[in-house]
């Protein structure tokens, strides 16, 4: 085999080393949201379930952390992708643009927050409903 054809073989590889990578990167920023994701709900479930509890703000407080946790969690998945994607070229496969993993980053952070501001601002009725 030439010298030549094992240099480009060689750069294949690398290319798709790279390639590889970069959907191991997507996959790592999906498992991150999942983990947050899985902070909110521990949050929305303690608040839910200790709603009655005395005093008042402290399942507030606790749902409020896991919440706030979360936001963070998402920050430093979109943080991570997007500094690996500026330092990678893909070459054979499409990948997520910077700009959309930031605007569902960004979106499910003032979800987040909405949800952080509902728990202190909304009154839970007592008895479920009914007339």
């Amino acid at each position: 085999m030439a010298r030549e054809d094992k240099q480009e073989l060689a750069e294949d590889r690398t290319d798709l080393a790279e390639d590889r990578t970069v959907l191991a990167n997507e996959r790592t920023f999906a498992g991150w949201m999942r983990t947050g994701f899985a902070a909110v709900g521990i949050g929305l479930a303690f608040n839910a379930l200790f709603n009655k509890m005395e005093p008042e703000w402290i399942p507030k407080a606790i749902a409020t952390s896991f919440l706030l946790i979360s936001i963070v969690i998402f920050a430093a998945a979109e943080r991570r992708a997007c500094s690996v994607i500026d330092r990678l070229s893909v070459h054979k496969v499409e990948t997520v643009r910077i700009r959309n993993l930031r605007l569902v980053t960004g979106a499910v952070i003032l979800a987040t927050a909405s949800l952080i501001a509902s728990i202190w601002l909304l009154k839970i009725k007592a008895g479920g409903g009914g007339s």
